[in-house]
């Protein structure tokens, strides 16, 4: 068993910034917005745009562990089924896609929607974008298939 000293070396940097594992990022988010809107409710204050960009990354992270370990689960039994390691095939997200490419999340969705660029629904609101995919689609579009 680690140390709870030596953990939290792991997870600060230098600058004192600390790192939340993607893994328990819905949890820390969960109880950060419980404690935040008691707090609010209490003293009527406000949450500042810090606070709120803090959150907003808890949330990407919880959205992609999310998308992560749904996306590697079917691997993860087959192998264990098997014995073997399956082989995985990276995926990212909407806003990596569209960062990767230069445009926005909504013209990657657009995308998506009309089958130019494969994905998986993966959640209620998430797509899985084969990177593989992403990367064909980026060095090969405006090309006419020969």
């Amino acid at each position: 068993m680690s140390h709870p000293d030596t953990d939290a070396e792991h997870l600060t940097r230098a600058d004192g910034a600390v790192i939340v594992p993607a893994a328990v990022a819905g949890d820390v988010l969960r109880a950060l917005v419980r404690d935040l809107t008691a707090r609010v409710r209490a003293d009527g204050g406000e949450v500042t745009s810090g606070i709120r960009r803090v959150l907003y990354a808890l949330h990407t992270a919880a959205q992609r562990a999310e998308v992560f370990d749904s996306v590697t689960a079917p691997f993860d039994r087959a192998a264990s089924a098997t014995g073997t390691a399956a082989p995985t095939s990276a995926t990212v997200c909407v806003a990596e896609a569209a960062a990767l490419m230069g445009c926005s999340t909504r013209h990657v969705r657009t995308l998506i929607a009309a089958g130019r660029l494969p994905a998986d629904r993966v959640g209620a609101r998430v797509w899985a974008i084969d990177a593989d995919a992403l990367n064909h689609y980026r060095h090969h579009r405006g090309q006419s298939a020969a």
